[in-house]
């Protein structure tokens, strides 16, 4: 059954505690702690009962071996002990037990237990999606579905900051939609947003798994390649360029578009920063925009070199 409750019992498992739960789910047991995290390893558990008692200190060691090793955000734990002395109770509680149940508890009442710990990893599991999917949204251009301003500007500092930690080239690529305001004026807003959607797609299949690519804002996109000298970053930029260019947009017969590439690279006596990287492809881009657009320029210490 695809939703059954998989439960991990350590130490004294009650027969009919056990025939309980079962009811409910699929009981595996443990008798030692070796067992038990031997039986962790390969299975992924939905919840453990840890015999306290019959443990004493190993059913901590399990508790954080269970935690570590759960693939699941969160785990329920319950200790079980014949004792019930307040120290005892605090010290697991205070260890990360989400509950301790004396050894005398009915296995209706355990069960009810269980299920309701199971319940409420079932609510933070969903707030945690949740918070995980605004998050993602948070970092992705609404309109191209790739990675949106702040996102890039987060992946290149990392990037630069890695490249200066281990000493590796790093490049970027700054791509300017030529007259992308006459495509507006002269078949409207929504086919202006098609244009980007197909173009996002042309990029993304135009560079490498490697790459990262971005919408940078309007009608202008970046690709961030990691241990890339300028020579590689070239050879990505002509097939971005060639790729976009060879679309054909809108209604049939469709129309074409070009684009203007400014490159920038890493190391470089005058980068020491990723702004000052993002500041170089933008200049370089510009000196392919005021040359006439539809071309590629690489920024290039205080020069610049004119590639297509």
């Amino acid at each position: 059954m695809a939703n059954t409750i998989h439960i991990l019992w350590v130490g004294t498992t009650p027969a009919a505690h056990v025939d309980a739960l079962n009811v409910a789910g699929r009981v595996s047991e443990a008798p030692e702690l070796l067992d038990a995290m031997r039986l962790s390893n390969d299975i992924d558990f939905d919840a453990a009962i840890i015999d306290a008692e019959a443990l004493q200190e190993g059913a901590f060691t399990l508790l954080r071996h269970l935690r570590a090793r759960s693939s699941r955000r969160y785990m329920p734990v319950l200790f079980w002990s014949s004792r019930g002395a307040v120290e005892d109770r605090v010290k697991a509680l205070v260890a990360g037990a989400d509950d301790w149940v004396h050894a005398s508890i009915d296995a209706q009442e355990l069960l009810a237990r269980l299920m309701r710990s199971l319940g409420l990893r079932a609510r933070i599991d969903g707030l945690l999606s949740e918070t995980e999917r605004l998050y993602e949204l948070s970092l992705t251009d609404g309109l191209t579905q790739i990675a949106n301003h702040r996102h890039f500007q987060d992946r290149l500092r990392d990037e630069f900051r890695r490249a200066q930690r281990y000493d590796d080239p790093l490049a970027l690529i700054l791509i300017d939609l030529d007259h992308f305001k006459d495509v507006n004026d002269r078949h409207g807003h929504l086919v202006g947003d098609q244009v980007l959607k197909e173009v996002a797609v042309a990029i993304k299949k135009s560079v490498r798994e490697t790459d990262f690519v971005a919408r940078y804002g309007g009608e202008e996109f970046a690709v961030v390649l990691p241990k890339t000298q300028l020579a590689g970053a070239l050879t990505v930029a002509e097939r971005v360029w060639l790729d976009v260019g060879a679309l054909r947009l809108g209604a049939p017969p469709g129309f074409a578009i070009t684009a203007s590439l400014g490159l920038s690279g890493y190391p470089s006596r005058t980068i020491v920063s990723a702004e000052q990287m993002v500041r170089c492809a933008d200049e370089a881009l510009y000196r392919a925009k005021r040359e006439g657009r539809n071309k590629i320029a690489i920024y290039q210490a205080e020069t610049f070199a004119e590639a297509v």
